[in-house]
């Protein structure tokens, strides 16, 4: 087999692993939280590690690997991401499980920014076309099987095996890649921004830190307002650095396109709404109405299954249509579908959620192929590496913030619900503080065992209608950002914008790959 199908293979083994974690990890994570005794701050860190290294790290490792090699970064990165598999399939702790999820966004990262880079110099004319045709329907199932095959390496094994069947996956690539993958670089790359890499992480983790912060303990600790407060300062900071470097991380200019601005609302309004709700859904069907992770999974697979499928549609359509009529209906979509899921009580059961699965899923599938040409389409090929990188920083941020922002409204509303809930039951309402904890560490069925069992019924009504009204304040909040995003979308998304026609994808180089997966 020639090398270029090697390297087709090896990208698409890369890219399948990567995403594969992301939804295997949501469906598991009430699965590790119980295995790991985490508290509800550190489940969202699971995810928000991942997310927020991928996003800092991004761009930097495409100047990286222009400079060095795309096959020698896209090696490293493969070692990266594996050790750091395997660190979190042996993890003992919420803290050893973070920071390696952490490892993983990095190596996550170093591949996103160099796969589709590796492809375009391997193939040529109609075979590239066919590549990234493969690649892209790669993305689909990967993301598409994610949810069931959680639910069944959690339900069947355990949740360590979601991370360890990365390592043969790895292993096998990292062998193929040195063997059989050609090394290519930029001549004269500039060097990487070094001062917009550490302002910017700063500025990430500074926020998130204290979203997560406000929602463990309240929105007046000083920890929390310094938090907030650093994360303005150091994003302020990454705005001037970024006017002055000779060869910035993020060109500000860019801004100056509305149609880029509309696609970088839109990536954020995507993954801040749907993508960030379905940590919180996942808890609603394990923790409260007790499914397994499998369970779980064949639930969400609804929704996945029909955002493959309308996918597949808005592909074919964005090559004969403006994209702002993918994107901004799509959004709205999303977030009529959010709406449709609301309405719940403490007797709902998971087919209340169907109409907007399907709704939304729809709505998902018709937004993401369109948004990655939106991307690159309105800058000249040179610089379509950096525009792809930073839409899919913003898709980062957008869950990042998403999950820790909604973090803190459930903690804040699950509290309040519960008291108004127990207030009739003086002996029950004496134990809140508990019973809260425990319901926020995934232990609701320890907080019902450890109460007198005539007071049980009442307590079990309380979490659920409690636990329902919660979840439908995330839903609404979360469809008002779908909503906003649509309109973004529609209002700024202009085809005079495109370099050339709609669909036409420049090129990628060395930066996020060009139709990143949404998480």
């Amino acid at each position: 087999m020639e090398k270029k199908w090697w390297t087709l293979a090896v990208v698409c083994a890369a890219t399948f692993m990567l995403l594969l974690d992301v939804t295997i990890v949501i469906v598991a994570l009430p699965t590790i939280q119980s295995g790991l005794h985490a508290s509800f701050s550190d489940v969202q860190w699971v995810v928000d590690a991942y997310a927020l290294t991928l996003a800092s790290v991004l761009l930097t490792a495409g100047s990286l690997a222009d400079r060095y090699g795309r096959r020698f970064l896209f090696t490293i990165g493969l070692i990266v991401f594996t050790l750091g598999s395997l660190f979190c399939g042996v993890a003992q702790s919420p803290i050893m499980l973070i920071l390696s999820r952490s490892a993983q966004g990095i190596g996550g990262a170093i591949l996103f920014a160099t796969s589709l880079a590796l492809l375009a110099q391997s193939f040529q004319g109609k075979e590239r076309g066919v590549a990234f045709g493969i690649w892209g329907a790669v993305t689909g199932v990967a993301v598409g099987l994610g949810p069931v095959l959680g639910g069944i390496i959690t339900t069947g094994i355990s949740w360590r095996g979601i991370f360890l069947v990365n390592l043969p996956i790895g292993a096998v690539a990292l062998a193929v890649t040195r063997w059989r993958v050609d090394e290519s670089k930029t001549s004269h790359a500039a060097r990487p921004d070094w001062a917009g890499f550490a302002t910017l992480t700063a500025g990430m983790v500074s926020l998130v830190y204290g979203l997560i912060r406000a929602g463990e303990i309240a929105w007046g600790d000083s920890g929390v307002v310094i938090c907030l407060a650093l994360a303005a300062i150091f994003s302020g900071a990454f705005v001037a650095v970024e006017r002055r470097a000779e060869h910035p991380l993020f060109d500000l200019s860019l801004f100056r396109i509305p149609t880029f601005g509309g696609g970088l609302a839109a990536a954020f309004a995507m993954n801040g709404s749907l993508y960030a709700m379905l940590l919180y859904l996942v808890l609603y069907l394990q923790d409260d109405l007790g499914y397994s992770a499998l369970g779980t999974g064949l639930r969400l697979l609804l929704m996945s299954g029909v955002t493959l499928v309308a996918a597949t549609i808005a592909g074919r359509l964005s090559s004969h249509m403006p994209v702002r009529w993918l994107i901004g209906p799509g959004l709205a979509l999303v977030g009529i579908g959010l709406l449709l899921m609301t309405g719940l009580d403490g007797s709902s059961s998971w087919t209340h959620l169907i109409p907007g699965f399907i709704v939304a899923g729809a709505g998902s599938g018709m937004v993401n192929p369109p948004l990655a040409s939106t991307a690159v389409g309105v800058v000249a090929p040179q610089r379509s590496g950096m525009a792809s990188g930073v839409n899919t920083t913003f898709r980062q941020i957008g869950i990042a913030t998403g999950i820790a922002a909604y973090g803190s409204i459930f903690a804040s509303s699950l509290q309040h619900k519960m008291g108004q809930a127990l207030a009739g039951t003086p002996s029950l309402h004496r134990l809140l503080p508990e019973v809260i904890t425990d319901i926020r560490q995934g232990k609701a069925g320890q907080a019902i065992d450890a109460v007198p069992e005539s007071l049980r019924g009442p307590l079990v009504a309380a979490i659920h209608s409690s636990f329902a009204s919660t979840l439908d304040l995330l839903l609404v909040v979360s469809a008002v950002l779908a909503l906003v995003g649509s309109a973004c979308s529609l209002g700024l998304i202009r085809s005079r914008d495109f370099v050339g026609p709609d669909h036409h994808q420049p090129t990628p180089s060395s930066a996020q790959p060009v139709g990143a997966p949404a998480t």
